[in-house]
C-alpha cells in the first residue's frame, strides 16, 4: 500500500474514461503498508465519492481475478469489505503505467491502533462470518484450493534465503520452528477461503462498528483457524507481544458463537499461533534484506515477530 508505481493525474484521467464515475477530482498516495501501490482517488460522481485505486507490485493481470470475484461474492454475502469498480464494459483490471489496476469502493471508518473488548469481539464475528460465506465461493471450478502464496512451501523456500543473514540463535529458532511446521498434520483442519493479513490496519472501524475489512491480496484457500491465528497475533497482544487474555477471550468467544472450532482445530491451535507468527517474521525479514524502492514506504521491524514467535513456542 505503499507508492511504488508513480501515476499522474493525466494518466488517471484518460485511464477513467472508460469509467462511469465523473470527472477525477483528487489523486492522492496512501503511505501505509508495504506490498502494492494504493491511492485515494475521488471523482465528481454523486456529488462526490472517494475509490481506492490499487496497483498490483507482484502479480500479474491473470492473477488477480480471484481476488476481485472473491470480494464481489463477499459483499454480496453481506461481508463488509471493498466493491471492485466495473467500467462500462463490465470488466474490473486493467493495466495502468504497466501495472494491473483495479478502482475499488472505499469504505467508512479507520483502523484502530489499541483495539477494545468489543472491537475484538467484532473482528472475531466478521471473521468468522467470512468463513462461512467463502464456503460457497471456495467451490466454484475455476477457485478450488486456490494455492496461499505464503503458505508453507513460500515458509521453507524463505526460510532458505534470509537463513544467511541471521544470527546463530535466530537461524536455530528458525530452523526449529520450520521443522515443527513440517510435522503438523493440517490436513484435519477445517479449511476454505481466508483473508491471510486481517491486521488492525486492514480493517476500519466506525467507533465499535467494523466499517469493512479491506486489503485482500493474500486471500486464499488454506486452514480456517490460522486465520484466526494470524488476527489474534496482532488484535490480542500486549506491547511486550504477550497474549492478552481479556482480548484473546472476547475474540475467540465471538468467533466461536459463529463457526465452533473442531476438536482437532483446538488442539492444533498453539500450533497454529506459532505458523502465523513465523509467517510474518519471515516477510518482515525479507523485506528488510531486500527493500523495494518506493516514494512511500514504511518497513515493518521483524524482531516484532520473531518475539512473538519465541513467545508461542513456549506455549507448545
Amino acid at each position: 500500500m505503499s507508492v511504488f508505481t508513480s501515476v499522474s493525474i493525466p494518466q488517471l484521467q484518460l485511464w477513467l474514461q472508460d469509467y462511469a464515475i465523473g470527472e477525477l477530482i483528487d489523486l492522492s498516495g496512501i503511505a501505509s503498508g508495504i506490498t502494492n501501490t494504493n491511492y485515494f482517488v475521488t471523482t465528481s460522481h454523486a456529488g462526490q465519492t472517494k475509490y481506492v485505486l490499487t496497483l498490483f507490485e507482484h502479480n500479474t493481470l491473470a492473477e488477480l481475478p480471484y481476488f476481485i470475484d472473491l470480494m464481489s461474492h463477499l459483499a454480496a454475502h453481506n461481508i463488509p469489505c471493498p466493491r471492485p469498480i466495473s467500467d462500462k464494459g463490465g470488466v474490473s483490471l486493467h493495466m495502468l503505467n504497466g501495472k494491473p489496476a483495479a478502482l475499488i469502493s472505499c469504505l467508512s471508518g479507520r483502523d484502530v491502533v489499541l483495539p477494545n473488548l468489543t472491537q475484538c469481539a467484532a473482528v472475531g464475528t466478521v471473521l468468522a462470518q467470512m468463513h462461512l460465506a467463502g464456503q460457497s465461493f471456495d467451490s466454484r471450478a475455476q477457485y478450488q484450493h486456490h494455492q496461499n502464496s505464503r503458505g508453507s512451501d513460500w515458509r521453507v523456500a524463505t526460510a532458505q534465503l534470509v537463513m544467511p543473514h541471521l544470527t546463530i540463535d535466530d537461524q536455530q529458532l528458525l530452523q526449529t520452528t520450520l521443522a515443527f511446521q513440517a510435522a503438523m498434520d493440517l490436513s484435519v483442519l477445517p479449511m476454505g477461503v481466508i483473508h491471510a493479513d486481517l491486521f488492525r490496519d486492514n480493517v476500519l472501524f466506525d467507533g465499535d462498528q467494523i466499517g469493512g475489512l479491506i486489503d485482500f491480496y493474500y486471500a486464499c484457500h488454506d486452514v480456517l483457524a490460522y486465520d484466526l491465528a494470524i488476527a489474534v497475533n496482532d488484535w490480542c497482544i500486549s506491547a511486550d507481544g504477550r497474549l492478552d487474555a481479556p482480548r484473546l477471550d472476547a475474540m475467540l468467544q465471538a468467533y466461536s458463537a459463529v463457526r465452533a472450532f473442531t476438536p482437532a482445530e483446538r488442539a492444533a491451535w498453539p500450533g497454529l499461533l506459532c505458523i502465523a507468527a513465523l509467517r510474518f517474521w519471515l516477510s518482515r525479514l525479507y523485506d528488510q534484506i531486500n527493500p523495494q524502492a518506493g516514494e512511500l514506504t514504511h518497513a515493518k521491524d521483524p524482531d516484532h515477530f520473531k518475539t512473538i514467535l519465541q513467545l508461542r513456542a513456549q506455549q507448545l
